[in-house]
């Protein structure tokens, strides 16, 4: 039937098409208007139109520079018409060159033409439908200059239709720095600007707060700029001061508050700055409130927990602006998936850093229900937010010890990481669970029957740096303390070709917590004779690997406190004892320079002499004769290692008539 259809309206409209290729341009101008008429207001007869091939011919008319300039008008607002069509309409124009047709049309038609106008409404119809055809528009300067000129000299349509394809265009720095240097944040700035005691017309406002926010997201150099530039005697910042307050339509107030944060994250205005403290924080909280619709809510709580995501005094003045806490609460009851993701979100960044906020959003209205029914969500975007929640949530000793218990929050998140989730759920996922398997956390036990070792060790192997170290850090975690069962367990597991590999990461905080892994493994003096009975050889290559290579004086620090543990093991120490070059190493560590590493040789060495315990003579016998006596006394005459001192004097008097 639809086929039937179709053919009906092709033949109805086969005369005035087929006089579009005529050479007589009344008549081509007469079946243009036609046709510009005919798909006006019908999606079934624009893919009509499309379908009959007829799009290169009018992309022609519109691009022929000889044509009369009211043919070339009226087959750019037709297409312009078939741009606001279906998705499918306006990826069939894209794939013909629609967009990059109006773009040479914009290059050098005048500024002030019907047909400038027509050619920018057509380009933001087909910018609209995502995904945008960004490379049909070059970041070339004479173009972003003349495009900024019409923002700031064209007619109110043409202002707004070009900001908006700005808006949409600016994805990175390189656009960011481009439309800056073209003069963007000029344009921006008189699109703002009141005339006389009235506001600027929402229509114009809203596209160059969503080009400001595009430009200044993550960029110092533009967002500096945008502090510098006026329009009139006001900054864009103060310009945006005035577009927070009440009186201003919603939108408007949400577009300046979102500015203002982003210029404050790029670091061009301070935290304690007025126009951050009260101007776009307050904005944000009240825009957060019950009797604000969905979208304004779900916006301003995920623009909130970016504007305070790294600042205390932020996140404490947010935590009580306006019921925070409970509109938060609310709009976590909302049913769209962005409102429940900016509630999670905002309260992630609220407790990221002090521990009583993190409590009174523990405390608000059952908060823990719904995280862990975030946490299985059917949207990813809202799983992502809830796991966010609960890592900042996680920091907190005392909730891990008694709210995350009673809410087994770990049997979500361990299904969730289970499930081969994305990268980035990946790495917050697994940053919980570092906190969630702290010696203190009651988690601990039920998630190593449920496969926690076996996931760690498989994060371990992962490209991403991020995700390997959170791996081994987990890991470093659930091994302190242990009972001896699990040390070897986690060992077993992760096996010592991995333990080399990760000792030679590229990523020198990876080398750290592999080093705290096996410093906690070998902790308690049964467990350390225990282990260094199974995996001796390997332990010590280990520790020489890191002692022998180019690494930094906190990794070696690290290896040679394993080796003063392995000192403190009743027979465990023989494997030091046995080892020369180990203890060579220990006499020159004695005379580093680096304080750190004084002190760590120290203890190895206290470990190793401490009188009364068995083969002590023998082994203060073989360490004097390498030289570490020596090294002791010169240590102990340093003016440099004072701090040091009695310490120093502790490990000679080990020593019996040795001294």
């Amino acid at each position: 039937m639809q086929q039937l259809t179709i053919f009906m309206d092709i033949e109805s409209s086969r005369s005035y098409i087929d006089e579009l290729y005529s050479a007589d341009e009344t008549k081509i101008l007469e079946a243009l208007i036609a046709l510009k008429n005919s798909v006006i207001g019908s999606n079934r007869q624009k893919s009509s139109v499309i379908q009959q091939g007829i799009v290169p011919r009018l992309l022609q008319l519109m691009s022929e520079q000889n044509w009369d300039p009211n043919i070339r008008l009226e087959a750019t607002i037709t297409i312009g018409s078939l741009a606001k069509g279906t998705s499918d309409n306006v990826t069939a124009l894209v794939e013909q060159g629609a967009a990059v047709a109006l773009v040479e049309i914009l290059k050098d038609v005048p500024i002030g033409t019907k047909l400038a106008e027509a050619s920018l409404c057509a380009l933001r119809s087909i910018f609209l439908n995502p995904p945008a055809p960004i490379s049909a528009l070059p970041s070339e300067m004479r173009l972003l200059s003349r495009l900024t000129q019409i923002a700031r000299e064209g007619s109110p349509t043409a202002r707004a239709c070009v900001v908006r394809i700005l808006s949409i265009w600016c994805g990175g720095p390189i656009e960011q720095e481009a439309l800056c240097a073209a003069g963007a944040c000029n344009a921006i700035a008189a699109l703002l600007a009141p005339k006389g005691t009235s506001p600027p017309p929402i229509a114009r406002a809203l596209p160059a707060l969503d080009l400001l926010a595009a430009m200044c997201f993550e960029n110092a150099n533009v967002s500096q700029v945008a502090l510098n530039t006026r329009y009139g005697d006001k900054t864009i910042p103060e310009l945006l001061t005035l577009l927070v307050s009440r009186d201003k339509p919603l939108p408007v107030a949400m577009g300046a508050a979102r500015c203002l944060t982003f210029i404050h994250r790029a670091g061009a205005i301070t935290a304690d700055d007025s126009r951050v403290v009260f101007g776009a924080l307050p904005c944000l909280a009240r825009l957060c409130t019950k009797d604000m619709p969905e979208d304004i809510r779900a916006t301003a709580a995920e623009t909130l927990a970016y504007l305070a995501e790294v600042d205390t005094s932020l996140q404490r003045l947010a935590a009580i602006s306006n019921h925070l806490m409970s509109s938060l609460a609310d709009i976590v009851n909302c049913p769209s998936p962005a409102a429940k993701q900016g509630a999670f979100k905002c309260f992630a960044s609220l407790g990221a850093n002090a521990e009583d906020i993190r409590k009174r959003i523990i405390e608000t209205h059952g908060l823990m229900v719904h995280v862990v029914n975030g946490m299985n969500n059917p949207e990813p975007s809202v799983r992502l937010a809830a796991v966010r929640c609960l890592h900042s949530l996680s920091r907190s000793v005392q909730q891990l010890r008694t709210t995350f218990q009673d809410h087994s929050v770990w049997r979500p998140l361990m299904q969730l990481l289970s499930e081969s989730p994305g990268t980035e759920l990946l790495t917050v996922g697994s940053s919980t669970l570092c906190n969630l398997l702290l010696e203190f956390s009651p988690a601990k036990e039920p998630m190593l029957d449920q496969g926690v070792v076996e996931m760690l060790c498989n994060l371990t192997k992962r490209p991403e740096a991020a995700l390997r170290l959170n791996g081994i850090w987990a890991l470093m975690n659930m091994a302190f303390q242990a009972e001896q069962k699990v040390k070897q367990r986690i060992l077993s597991c992760l096996g010592t070709e991995q333990m080399f590999r990760l000792l030679g990461d590229s990523d020198t905080r990876v080398i750290m917590k592999t080093l705290g892994l096996l410093r906690n493994l070998l902790s308690t003096r049964q467990h350390i004779d225990a282990i260094m009975s199974e995996f001796s050889s390997q332990v010590m290559q280990a520790v020489i690997v890191v002692l022998e290579g180019s690494y930094p004086a906190e990794v070696k620090e690290q290896a040679l406190c394993i080796l003063g543990n392995i000192g403190d093991g009743e027979k465990a120490k023989d494997f030091i004892m046995a080892n020369e070059d180990v203890l060579r190493k220990l006499v020159d560590y004695l005379a580093h320079p680096e304080s750190k590493l004084q002190e760590a040789a120290l203890f190895v060495a206290g470990n190793l002499v401490w009188k009364g315990e068995a083969g002590c003579a023998a082994r203060q016998a073989r360490l004097a004769e390498l030289g570490v006596l020596r090294a002791l006394k010169l240590l102990r005459q340093r003016p440099d290692a004072a701090h040091l001192h009695d310490k120093v004097k502790t490990a000679l008097a080990q020593f019996n008539e040795l001294t």
